[in-house]
């Protein structure tokens, strides 16, 4: 009967589709030659369950093989049931297949490699593919990026991928006003070197924080999240966040807007005012005239950098509270109304 295709498979001769699939898979990853390099043994089992899965998966080999074996496969059967035995029109099995074709076949556009990443040290060439892959700079495990950018990675094009984690990333004004560093620390699984358990891992990402850059800014790790076998691991995603400043909000433009709180007699009558900025300085400036609710008073060079142009920085821009008596003494009504128009 020549081979034995179930036993290669090590399936029952009652086994499904679906049983034969999921056996051809394990054997098929577990000899590949990327995860046995060197070995002429593991490539021979490759080629061999392969060849036992092309025979079994189609019904009509499979029906041909359990009646008169590889024999049969092969339209050579002798002896007393030749002559019942007819190879259907158009039939054709080979004994050269190429065993790569079929793994590609079965496992399509999926990475059958995603629960053995730590034993290749992330995306890169798997030797015996024709494809080969590479990863840019950009976008590789633990380093952050605003993009991703593959070429050529094999079955990673559709693969599954966890979605991204997002942390808020809470900076202040005065950080963004000349950047800074930060160092996030993440607790994550990932995976044992058996490829199926898990441990818990900390870990600490670094994070510059470019001047000026607004608020909703993404930092992008990729692949830093929980690992697990099946799965490509999530993004780690940090968004940038104002911290709220007791004097400053900022605007679309990265003008700084700050309310100044005076009084009635100042607004009538003008007074001095001194606004510390978030470089440090102090600027010093007079009201003269009349002040009203509606005024502003526009500082330039006061706000933060533009994210695009560093050395250019916004606006702080200046509006005012004034502060109206609760009362009035009679005299005091008499007093203004002599002065004040109607």
């Amino acid at each position: 009967m020549g081979k034995d295709y179930y036993k290669v498979l090590n399936i029952a001769r009652s086994a499904t589709g679906e049983e034969i699939k999921k056996a051809y898979r394990k054997l098929a990853l577990k000899y590949h030659p990327d995860k046995n390099k060197g070995s002429k043994e593991a490539e021979e089992k490759f080629k061999e369950v392969a060849e036992a899965y092309e025979a079994l998966s189609d019904p009509q080999k499979r029906e041909i093989y359990d009646r008169y074996g590889e024999e049969g496969l092969k339209g050579n059967v002798g002896g007393a049931g030749a002559t019942h035995f007819k190879m259907p029109e158009g039939f054709s099995f080979s004994f050269n297949i190429d065993p790569n074709e079929t793994f590609r076949n079965v496992f399509g556009d999926e990475d059958p490699f995603a629960n053995i990443f730590e034993n290749f040290g992330g995306f890169g060439h798997f030797p015996g593919f024709s494809q080969g892959g590479r990863s840019r700079g950009r976008g590789r495990p633990g380093f952050p990026s605003e993009t991703m950018e593959f070429e050529d990675v094999p079955f990673a094009s559709h693969q599954k991928q966890d979605p991204p984690i997002v942390y808020d990333l809470f900076v202040t004004y005065e950080e963004l006003f000349s950047g800074t560093n930060k160092k996030m620390k993440i607790s994550r699984r990932v995976l044992n070197p058996d490829g199926r358990s898990t441990r818990e891992e900390q870990k600490i990402l670094e994070i510059t924080v470019k001047k000026g850059w607004k608020e909703g800014t993404k930092i992008t790790f990729a692949k830093e999240g929980h690992q697990s076998p099946n799965k490509v691991p999530a993004d780690i995603v940090f968004l940038i966040k104002d911290k709220p400043h007791p004097l400053f909000k900022r605007d679309k433009d990265n003008n700084l807007l700050y309310t100044a709180k005076i009084t009635l007699l100042d607004a009538l009558t003008g007074t001095r005012l001194e606004v510390k900025t978030v470089s440090g300085k102090v600027v010093d400036f007079p009201l003269n005239g009349i002040t009203n609710p509606k005024s502003t008073k526009v500082i330039h060079g006061g706000g933060l950098p533009l994210p695009k142009t560093p050395d250019r920085t916004g606006d702080l821009i200046i509006s005012f509270d004034i502060k109206f008596p609760s009362y009035l003494p009679p005299e005091c009504k008499n007093t203004l109304a002599s002065v004040l128009p109607r």
